[in-house]
């Protein structure tokens, strides 16, 4: 049998050496594709990664990639990307609840301003299941490992990266052995008042042995709220927001009882997931893997507080209206693995993706910081239903040599068709009949927006080993993307398009829809080498170039001369955005010591930022867009290492520092109630933690029977986070914050009980801010109503729970 096809990942346990943080050493140095060992219990030392597309012992990579065991997922109780980022250095994921997966910052690239609304998807980072690239989401369910790649992979990946790249590794169907796991959970959350649960269960079935199995695995999560919206409006348009008049947010209990009416735990998540694999292997030369998965994510409003604006406290929302949304994703794929005699293996890669989200948002603060008149109308309330979807289909195609010899070679081919469209729809109750408006829905504004990116690449790597101890690795890419836009805005309420049209019907005026079109090609290459001191010690430098493809904002072009009145469109230089690129030197070692029991890894790096894409407004209308911004920065170094002090108690600890930083002024990068700032060399970016590690310890207490009790405990660090750059612009620091977990687990070879405990000291912290505080205090004056436009978003309180897990 090929070696290639023989590679099974080891699978670490909370009592190896990298139980804790799945950072361990490797004994075996493998040069070539070879077949890894079985997992052999709680004596495995080793985890085997594929990131450089070779099954290779952690130790023996010469790029910065960490690992995160399956045993790590489950010690720390990381069910989702969001809480990767607290044991893997370099990586912070802003905590912004349910409604989005998270905003993923990659060694500070970002130049965003923070969201508590969040983000689905992130283009300067791939992630990818096992060979799929992904534009969402899905639970770490039934994983070997999750796998992150630090700086560009557009020579060894199909998805360009301009940050790096997040790999989720499945585990495979087994053709002949028939298995069961199965998970229970159920939590308590402080400030909550319901109870959580989360099951779920994997099944491995082989149908014909040695040639057809299937693996499934589902889940239901039910994660309690903690978030009250105290203030929703029982009656819009009727029902006063601010019944004690401009800028007095005191309300009697009089008051209360006729305007507002409270919801519960608004910020809880109900998710539903499955992913189903079939493996057909006509030989030892060829198989194929068919896998569907889908995923629907559920919640009423946002993990954000008002900032205790109307008296409301840590964990309360001031806004009128409910914040659903419905997040569905679905992903459909092929694989193919072939041995082409003795030369190479081929992968094949075909998969088609779809994301839908439909949500409602609170609106009202958006129009009255436009300065229309809103707020003459005393009941002025609005609210937003939203509807996204993107769709992606990728092939990949992929040659990986297996001839052995001291010359070894990937080459490949990619391509990718993205389609993101989308619309909105604003309603403002009452306000029709106020101002005698005809459209009798209070529908005020609408838009829409249908994009097409196409990406072509090929690709592909050289590594020459020169000696035993010392290897060369060069690789290149060439890329080419076409990227067409068409979107529209329109006013209904003040006479757009829709009053040339009977209600309840919708048009656009031909006016207000725009469209666009954009391309560009380009290069980028990778040079490395790495060299062993001995087994177990390896140091190794890397220069390497990254990208991200441009294209058209989605907001129809100005028509000049301006009309009179209300404008949502872009100006000439808001119509398109360019792509931008990274240039990374890094170095790094690897190390081992004592026998194995200590294990480190330390890389510094330098990664030049040109044509930085970032997120900025129109002036009319404040749409928001994407445009480009100078040069920026980003330097450090990440740390992660582990202990074994004794047979019992290890301990294992991570650090990263990230200076990313403008190197060049940005005339008018932020956009603020519709003036304009800049920000200037040195400026710090936003998004990022300056400081961030962790630390963790297990100890493990051995019983009869093969049965053993272990105690782990993690103090996680945070590190402040800047708002916008510079915080210009009203722009601010976000404090830094630690949190502790722990749990009790009583381990058999079937069966495992724990009890556990996150944010175990219930530390309040804010883990991003929503737009900036430009939005209160003095400055509302301006509009004749408090507004609630400004927010925190807040992590978790105190969870306590319970769980369970059956192995057969």
């Amino acid at each position: 049998m090929s070696a290639t096809f023989k590679i099974k990942a080891l699978l670490l346990t909370a009592s190896t050496l990298g139980g804790v943080f799945g950072v361990v050493p490797a004994f075996a140095q493998t040069e070539t594709p070879a077949p890894a060992p079985e997992p052999v219990g709680d004596d495995t030392d080793s985890i085997i990664v594929t990131g450089t597309r070779r099954a290779t012992s952690l130790s023996d990579v010469p790029i910065n990639i960490i690992a995160v065991g399956s045993a790590q997922l489950d010690t720390q109780r990381i069910y989702d990307i969001r809480g990767l980022a607290d044991f893997t250095p370099g990586v912070t994921i802003n905590q912004t609840g349910p409604r989005a997966t998270g905003t993923v910052v990659l060694r500070g690239l970002s130049a965003n301003d923070t969201s508590d609304f969040g983000n689905n998807r992130d283009n300067a980072v791939a992630i990818y299941l096992g060979e799929v690239p992904l534009y969402q989401d899905f639970k770490l369910l039934d994983l070997e490992r999750v796998e992150v790649l630090l700086g560009p992979q557009g020579t060894l990946y199909g998805a360009g990266t301009l940050a790096g790249a997040i790999r989720y590794i499945p585990r495979r169907p087994d053709t002949n052995n028939f298995s069961v796991d199965a998970h229970v959970r159920g939590s308590t959350v402080a400030q909550g008042s319901q109870f959580g649960f989360q099951g779920d269960f994997t099944v491995n079935l082989p149908i014909i042995r040695d040639h057809v199995a299937l693996r499934s695995t589902a889940g239901y999560y039910y994660e309690p709220g903690f978030i009250d919206y105290p203030f929703l409006l029982q009656n819009p348009g009727t029902s006063l927001p601010q019944p004690s008049g401009a800028f007095d947010e005191t309300v009697t209990q009089q008051q209360y009882q006729d305007n507002f009416k409270r919801a519960k735990d608004v910020n809880f998540e109900r998710t539903w997931t499955t992913r189903n694999t079939l493996l057909l292997e006509a030989n030892e030369n060829l198989k194929g893997y068919l896998t569907f998965g889908f995923q629907q994510t559920k919640t009423n409003g946002r993990q954000s507080n008002g900032a205790f604006t109307f008296n409301t406290g840590k964990y309360e929302g001031p806004w009128r209206y409910l914040e659903p949304s419905d997040r569905r994703a679905y992903l459909y794929a092929f694989e193919l693995q072939a041995n082409l005699g003795h030369i190479a293996q081929l992968v094949s890669s075909t998969a088609y993706t779809l994301q839908r989200t439909n949500g409602v948002s609170d609106n009202t603060d958006l129009l009255l910081d436009l300065n229309y008149s809103y707020e003459s109308f005393p009941a002025f309330s609005s609210y937003a239903n939203n509807s996204t979807r993107n769709e992606q289909f990728t092939q990949e195609l992929r040659l990986v040599s297996t001839h052995g010899g001291p010359f070894s070679w990937t080459l490949g081919g990619f391509y990718n068709h993205l389609k993101n469209a989308g619309d909105r729809q604003e309603y403002t109750p009452g306000f029709a009949n106020f101002i005698d408006s005809p459209r009798v829905d209070d529908l005020e504004y609408i838009s829409f927006f249908d994009n097409s990116n196409k990406e072509k690449a090929v690709f592909g790597e050289a590594t020459l080993k020169l000696t035993p101890a010392f290897q060369v690795t060069g690789g290149v890419r060439y890329y080419k993307y076409d990227a067409t836009a068409r979107g529209g805005t329109d006013l209904p309420l003040f006479g757009g398009g829709l009053t040339r049209t009977p209600y309840p019907l919708i048009q656009f005026a031909p006016s207000r829809i725009g469209s666009g079109k954009s391309s560009s090609d380009g290069v980028v290459y990778k040079a490395n080498a790495s060299y062993k001191f001995r087994p177990g010690l390896m140091v190794y430098g890397t220069y390497s170039t990254g990208y991200r493809i441009g294209g058209p904002n989605t907001v129809a072009p100005c028509i000049l001369p301006l009309q009179p009145g209300q404008n949502v469109c872009a100006l000439a230089n808001e119509q398109f955005y360019g792509p931008d690129k990274t240039y990374n030197k890094e170095i790094g070692v690897r190390g081992t010591f004592f026998d194995g029991r200590l294990v480190l890894n330390l890389d510094a790096y330098h990664i030049a930022w040109r044509g930085l894409q970032v997120g900025s407004q129109t002036i009319n209308g404040a749409v928001g867009i994407t445009t480009n911004a100078g040069a920026a920065v980003s330097k450090g170094v990440e740390f992660n290492g582990t202990a074994s002090l004794s047979d019992r108690l290890k301990l294992s600890a991570t650090y990263a520092y990230t200076d990313a930083h403008l190197t060049q002024d940005a005339p008018g990068l932020i956009v603020v109630n519709n003036d304009t700032f800049d920000a200037l060399k040195g400026d710090r970016l936003p998004g990022s933690q300056k400081h961030a590690g962790s630390v963790a310890a297990t100890y493990t207490i051995p019983l009869a029977n093969d049965a053993d009790i272990a105690l782990n405990w993690a103090l996680t660090y945070h590190g402040d986070v800047f708002t916008k750059t510079g915080n210009r612009g009203f722009g601010e620091v976000i404090p830094d914050y630690v949190l502790n977990r722990a749990s009790l687990t009583y381990r058999t070879k079937r069966y495992d009980f724990s009890l556990y405990a996150l944010n175990m000291f219930d530390v309040y912290a804010v883990s991003s801010v929503g737009n900036d505080f430009s939005k209160i205090g003095a400055l509302n004056q301006d509009y004749g109503i408090s507004r609630r436009f400004y927010s925190y978003s807040v992590v978790t309180p105190r969870t306590v729970g319970v769980e369970a897990r059956l192995h057969l």
